[in-house]
């Protein structure tokens, strides 16, 4: 690789980590080709993409960015993993991956995310959270539930007040219409 050459790999790979929401590193030794085209089908329903790039590259790109939290992770063989969409879905395609090959492939080495480095324990825990919908569900479920309440209970005052109002009528209370008297027998 030429000095040309070398150098538009490392804006690609920089460019790719400004366009980030998150960035994983895995330690690809022993993934066929076969797995690395499959992994890669998985991480673009997630909208991510799934790189090999020499270390040295990638560390003059995550310096040019200002992820130096990176530059420690990137020692033997790394694939980098660029997420643009749901960190969560992303990590959990990687852990997926790797449960499906028994945990001997594809190691969680760390990564980085909203300018802080990542350890791979971080990176687990990542992939362990729900997906960003549900998420979003769960929340909108919160605040629909009391709002629902109101709701309901403010539609509940028109129909007890007109259940009174309805006894107040049955009584002779109101319209003129009262009840005569209830009558008393007295002998004079």
């Amino acid at each position: 690789m030429n000095r040309e050459q070398k150098a538009q790999v490392i804006e690609e790979v920089a460019e790719s980590l400004r366009e980030s929401n998150a960035v994983f590193a895995v330690d690809y030794r022993g993934i066929s080709v076969a797995q690395a085209a499959e992994l890669r089908t998985a991480l673009r329903a997630a909208d991510s993409s799934f790189t090999v790039v020499k270390n040295t590259l990638a560390e003059l790109a995550a310096g040019q960015v200002g992820a130096d939290g990176l530059k420690p992770i990137l020692q033997g063989p790394t694939a980098m993993t660029f997420v643009r969409g749901d960190a969560a879905a992303a990590a959990k395609a990687l852990r997926d991956f790797r449960r499906a090959t028994q945990n001997t492939l594809l190691e969680f080495k760390g990564g980085w995310m909203d300018g802080q480095a990542l350890t791979p324990e971080d990176v687990d825990a990542i992939a362990q959270l729900p997906a960003k919908e549900v998420l979003i569900g769960r929340l909108v479920g919160m605040i629909a539930s009391p709002l629902t309440g109101l709701a309901t209970a403010l539609n509940n005052l028109p129909a007890g007040l007109a259940r009174q109002l309805q006894q107040i009528v049955d009584q002779g209370l109101l319209g003129g219409d009262a009840p005569a008297p209830a009558s008393t027998d007295t002998e004079e």
